[in-house]
């Protein structure tokens, strides 16, 4: 029994030290890892300042968690699958909204209603050709009129997503917000969704509670890269769907999965990693007819955007120029290469500790599609780690990987399923509560 429990435990005490010395380490030794902005000083690992709060709605918030805690495991096994689905909606989107709502309104207004943010320019733009025909010539900062940070800092799909929502009376910083939170709070419905298509349904009702009460719920409210964790599970869903599907619907699945994991490659830079969690669910559904047909769909998103005047390869290392001459300058790879880690063991729950060493130490013994993955997810994390260009934020730029990771926790020990998710949900309570976060 004990050596049932030893790699769980072990996963657990390394990953509270990794969060504990991401946290302590700078303050001890005097390393200047973080930005400073006029009196304020970021709280690392995290992106956000120390500023304790309670509210009316941080109640509220409690209550759910409790409920949360005390219900969500029975009824994931309980209900039937539609209303399990529709449960993990009401619940996750409750779940986010009270999180932010700690904050007032301002909670769901004030990133997106940030300059740095997607809105303001999203309003400026009233010529969506002239936009995509001259977005990589303002990337740099040695252009006049170079764009705002995060507009500079991703490809044109997330503006054309705003600038959407503008034209259609959403453009508000609180519309905005409330969009983007209603699209991530479907994450979990699709990581779902996959598994079971998958034959694991037995793990995505396990996995449940923790993919819809994760502590990244406080970073996923607003976030845009919670809107890419979004069309990414929509994406990788699709493509499972296809490998079990015949006719018609084979080549509809086949295509929605390739347009929107295409479309992903235009939302961020980073999202093209996705293509191993693509390959694996193709491996999962043992049918590799829906490749070809996929990346035809992603291609000719790409052509479009080319046709446009975006190409991705020529953006791309212009992009990295801006970000070696900006804040990766003020963040030393030395610190962040594992810091990075601490920033992830807080926005995924430092649970995630305990089921990545616990599933390995029993891969062969557990749900081949959760843990396979979830492996791979780290794959795909540890390599954007490494190449520098992930430092600091990622607590948000690691959204759409922090879902699969998850998976882990559905394979723990059921003592530990029980306890662990009240750990996880104290885990947002607290970083709600304690931090002011820029997301």
């Amino acid at each position: 029994m004990v050596a049932r429990h030893r790699a769980a435990l072990t996963g657990l005490m390394i990953g509270l030290v990794v969060v504990a010395a991401s946290m302590a380490i700078p303050a001890l030794f005097g390393w200047d890892v973080v930005t400073r902005r006029d009196d304020q000083v970021e709280f690392p690992p995290l992106h956000g300042f120390w500023h304790p709060t309670f509210a009316p709605m941080s109640v509220v918030a409690v209550l759910l968690a409790a409920a949360a805690w005390w219900w969500a495991p029975r009824l994931a096994e309980r209900l039937s699958w539609r209303r399990l689905l529709l449960a993990s909606y009401v619940a996750g989107l409750a779940w986010l909204l009270a999180l932010a709502w700690v904050d007032g309104p301002d909670g769901i207004s004030r990133a997106l209603g940030n300059p740095f943010e997607y809105l303001e320019t999203a309003r400026a733009t009233d010529d969506i050709a002239l936009m995509l025909s001259t977005f990589t010539d303002r990337i740099s900062y040695g252009t006049d009129d170079n764009w705002v940070t995060h507009v500079a800092g991703h490809p044109p799909g997330v503006l054309l997503f705003f600038v959407g929502l503008v034209r259609i009376g959403l453009g508000g910083d609180l519309s905005a917000g409330l969009v983007v939170t209603a699209i991530a709070a479907t994450t979990s419905l699709a990581v779902m969704s996959t598994l079971r298509t998958l034959g694991a349904e037995a793990t995505a009702r396990k996995a449940a509670p923790f993919l819809v009460f994760t502590p990244s719920a406080v970073f996923m409210a607003v976030s845009a890269d919670a809107m890419f964790a979004a069309v990414a599970a929509w994406g990788l869903a699709a493509l499972a769907y296809a490998t079990g599907a015949s006719g018609w619907r084979f080549g509809l699945w086949s295509v929605v999965g390739g347009l929107l994991l295409g479309l992903c490659m235009f939302l961020s830079y980073g999202l093209p990693l996705l293509g191993l969690l693509a390959v694996s669910v193709l491996l999962l559904g043992r049918s590799w007819r829906p490749l070809l047909p996929a990346l035809l769909a992603a291609l000719i998103v790409t052509a479009a955007f080319a046709l446009a005047g975006f190409a991705w390869w020529e953006a791309y290392p212009v992009l990295v120029e801006r970000y070696r001459e900006g804040v990766a300058a003020d963040r030393p790879q030395a610190y962040w290469v594992w810091g990075n880690f601490g920033a992830l063991l807080i926005s995924g729950g430092p649970l995630l500790g305990a089921g990545l060493a616990h599933a390995a130490s029993r891969w062969r013994r557990t749900d081949r599609a959760g843990v396979l993955l979830a492996g791979v997810a780290l794959v795909v994390i540890a390599a954007a780690d490494l190449s520098g260009m992930s430092k600091s934020e990622v607590e948000r730029i690691w959204l759409p990987f922090i879902p699969y990771l998850t998976l882990t926790l559905a394979v723990l020990p059921s003592v530990w399923r029980r306890w662990g998710l009240a750990l996880q949900l104290a885990t947002a309570l607290l970083v709600q509560h304690l931090l002011y976060t820029s997301w």
